[in-house]
């Protein structure tokens, strides 16, 4: 799980919290349920007018995996490949329908028995292009709809300020009234730019760089699996997907720098070193 997103939000939250805190003020103050009611309802409202509702449901379905933003590694894809590429060459193409029963990600899989099938290369190739299409065009459609409420709050924060305010000019003849009236009134466009930048952009942004990464799997699946079919070696195959992904992807997280035989170089240094003392 990539807790960017959690630790992004509870940031942004603190440092509005540390800012009213040293402003002196109370944070109940922007807690009022009239202006959230109108901002919250009715971003949430024009968000579903402007949108299909099956669209809506998605949208709300694809946002656990964005908050957790799981994805594959490039490196172990490409170790994934690499190794059903050993198995086509030492077995075969059929031998690829074990290994399909295998495996959980579904896209990869149907790839497998679409080979062992016996489909042609550039057949293969069309289904698949169609698969990962649909799939950018799903997670599109999700992460616009809360790209869209990003839009819309502002706008509807707005709308509560000025009806708050015609509320206000309604008690002119109350003058000790007006000021904790008139900031109240202003509440409604805080929280309509606070939900759009702190909740609805952040999260429709992440969708779409989840979407992207998950799409960028699939793509390097293809290319292997494809390879895979024509017969590419392992070693050649294992290259070229490498050169696919960028260098700071395939590095492992937490690993440490080895010699050629193997051996860590702080290690091989003070052997070396204990070997010429020996010598002398």
């Amino acid at each position: 799980m990539d807790p960017s997103t959690l630790i992004g939000l509870a940031l942004a939250f603190g440092a509005l919290f540390g800012m009213v805190t040293l402003e002196g003020a109370h944070i109940q103050s922007l807690l009022l349920p009239p202006p959230m009611i109108l901002v919250f309802g009715g971003t949430l409202a024009v968000g579903l007018a402007g949108s299909t509702l099956k669209d809506v449901i998605q949208a709300w379905k694809a946002l656990p995996v964005a908050i957790k933003g799981k994805t594959t590694p490039p490196q172990q894809s490409i170790d994934q490949v690499v190794k059903l590429a050993e198995t086509a060459r030492s077995e075969g193409l059929l031998a690829l329908e074990q290994e399909a029963a295998k495996v959980t990600d579904p896209f990869l899989r149907g790839a497998l028995q679409s080979i062992a099938d016996g489909t042609d290369g550039d057949e293969l190739r069309m289904m698949l292009e169609d698969e990962v299409a649909t799939k950018i065009k799903t997670d599109h459609g999700a992460a616009k709809f809360f790209n869209s409420l990003g839009g819309y709050a502002p706008t509807v924060g707005i709308i509560g300020t000025v009806v708050s305010l015609t509320h206000v000019l309604e008690n002119l003849s109350s003058p000790d009234k007006l000021g904790p009236m008139i900031a109240s009134a202003f509440v409604a466009t805080l929280w309509g730019l606070l939900s759009a930048n702190f909740i609805w952009l952040p999260i429709g942004s992440r969708m779409g760089r989840v979407s992207e990464l998950e799409v960028e799997r699939m793509m390097l699946l293809m290319e292997g699996v494809l390879a895979v079919q024509a017969g590419s070696q392992p070693l050649v195959l294992r290259e070229r997907l490498k050169a696919m992904v960028p260098s700071h992807d395939l590095k492992a997280p937490g690993s440490k720098s080895k010699d050629a035989d193997g051996s860590k170089g702080s290690k091989g240094s003070k052997g070396s070193k204990s070997k010429e003392k020996e010598a002398a």
